[in-house]
């Protein structure tokens, strides 16, 4: 089993929802949900689950829980 670290950058209330790699290896995500009662940080996990095809259980926030700049850890087999 491996982990993944990923810097993401998040823009809360977009127009629309989606997450880009960045040339220096972050990551931009932006997001429809408004920074309120962690559903931002909701659609930010179901993003990610999406893009890297792993389970919900497999992503979590390692750090950034509340601030703009958050790393996500990813568990890959």
């Amino acid at each position: 089993m491996s982990t993944k670290v990923i810097q993401v950058k998040v823009k809360p209330k977009a127009r629309a929802s989606g997450l880009e790699e960045r040339p220096d290896g972050s990551w931009v995500a932006q997001l429809k949900a408004p920074p309120v009662d962690g559903r931002a940080n909701e659609e930010l996990i179901a993003l990610v689950v999406e893009r890297f095809r792993v389970p919900r259980s497999a992503v979590s926030i390692k750090s950034g829980r509340s601030g703009r700049m958050k790393l996500i850890r990813i568990e890959s087999r």
